[in-house]
């Protein structure tokens, strides 16, 4: 004989034991019968049915139980199963044979934890430290949030590592050189080229000497050229602002549309950076004075604010609002990620910056102190300053895929994004 659920009830009452007989006097009230399910249907109307008065012949009815909501995405499980004798459960169809375990507990009563019937999908389970649910979806990789794509040619998502952003940044450029190059030596390489000729002409020529006591003593003039050195090259370098900063957001621009799968072209990809130039241009003063000032206390707080600030300029071309301390922050929650990959990137300047300084040692061991008093010199000097220029060129090609390769990595730890999004902030 089996129990059932009084009127209203709602949650299904386990049945009784097999063993125990069934009751001749009880009877099971109307209106507490549930639907028949397929299968497990008993009809005391029809022929040899048992009927409740049936003392070889128990009753056994099926409690209705709710359909059970599963995880996003998959369907509900049936309403109407069947109680197995001996099971102590219930089984629906997919489900393991009666005794065995159940997917879900029919009687937890827990408010705090997931919806009845909620679990995990098969081989995965949430990630510790993760930044979003460690769950898979068909044709993902274990632990990605489903809005992100691992495949993203732009953006790494978190648990990629340094290699995911190494092969992103080699993406970038295998895909962007032939726009990239041309647009770097027009907005760096040319202006570096002309700093570094007018250095060739106003860098101070006169040496100390030592004086009849043995001390040293300074040339005629000698703070006036030194003035006149450092005050030329520091114009030239605010002439040459807007240009290079017109070449940092449409090198931007290209590798973020390029990741999207849009077209680019070198012209279109400078009038975009000509309309962001004048921004970029103020926000790099403001950091470049940070760094400056931090450089004054001591090298270290200079050193520490060129890593914190690094990211100002994809942020600002990006999200344009608030570049210096957006960049603070993502530097501070993420120290570790955000200092290894600039620290690549500025290893790969201070090679650019090696390679400079030794052309400019042998060009003035070549050239003399003085190249630019004879016209041979002067083109012998400023042929090695134009070549230093170009081969520095690289470097400049590798910081900007760098930075914006590790912009959009930090942005991906801050929730789902691809390259089409990114694309689309630029404007």
């Amino acid at each position: 004989m089996s129990d059932l659920p009084p009127s209203g009830a709602t949650e299904p009452v386990p049945p009784a034991s097999p063993g125990v007989p069934a009751d001749p006097t009880r009877s099971t009230p109307p209106a507490a019968v549930p639907a028949p399910a397929s299968g497990h249907a008993v009809d005391p109307t029809a022929p040899g049915s048992p009927t409740p008065t049936d003392p070889v012949r128990p009753a056994v009815a099926d409690p209705a139980v709710p359909a059970q909501p599963g995880p996003s995405g998959s369907p509900a499980v049936p309403a109407q199963q069947g109680w197995p004798a001996g099971s102590g459960g219930f089984a629906a169809p997919g489900q393991p044979a009666a005794g065995g375990p159940q997917p879900w507990d029919p009687y937890r009563t827990d408010p705090a934890g997931p919806p009845q019937g909620w679990t995990w999908p098969a081989g995965a389970a949430p990630l510790p430290g993760a930044a979003y649910p460690g769950y898979a979806l068909p044709g993902q990789a274990y632990g990605w949030h489903p809005g992100l794509d691992p495949q993203d040619p732009l953006v790494t998502p978190p648990h990629a590592g340094v290699g995911g952003w190494f092969s992103r940044c080699g993406g970038a450029l295998r895909r962007g050189w032939r726009q990239l190059l041309p647009i770097m030596l027009l907005t760096q390489t040319v202006p570096a080229a002309v700093i570094a000729v007018l250095s060739l002409a106003f860098a101070p020529t006169g040496q100390p000497v030592a004086g009849p006591d043995g001390a040293p003593v300074l040339p005629d003039g000698y703070f006036e050229h030194f003035f006149a050195f450092y005050g030329v090259v520091l114009l030239a370098a605010l002439i040459f602002g807007p240009l290079q900063s017109t070449g940092w957001a449409a090198g931007t621009w290209v590798v973020a549309r390029q990741a999207a799968g849009e077209p680019v072209g070198v012209g279109a990809a400078l009038r975009y950076g000509l309309r962001r130039a004048l921004g970029l241009w103020g926000w790099t003063l403001v950091a470049s004075l940070l760094i400056g000032v931090g450089a004054c206390f001591c090298l270290l707080p200079g050193l520490y604010a060129t890593f914190a600030f690094a990211l100002f300029g994809p942020i600002y071309l990006f999200e344009r609002q608030e570049p210096i301390g957006r960049a603070w922050r993502m530097f501070h929650q993420r120290f570790g990620m955000v200092l290894g990959r600039v620290a690549l990137v500025i290893c790969v300047l201070i090679a650019a910056a090696v390679l400079d300084g030794v052309l400019g040692a042998v060009n003035q061991l070549v050239f003399g102190v003085d190249p630019m008093a004879a016209p041979g010199t002067a083109a012998g000097a400023v042929a090695v300053a134009v070549v230093g220029a170009v081969l520095a060129t690289p470097a400049y090609l590798a910081q900007l895929v760098g930075l914006v390769a590790a912009y959009a990595e930090q942005r991906a730890q801050e929730g789902p994004v691809n390259a089409a999004r990114l694309a689309a902030e630029l404007g």
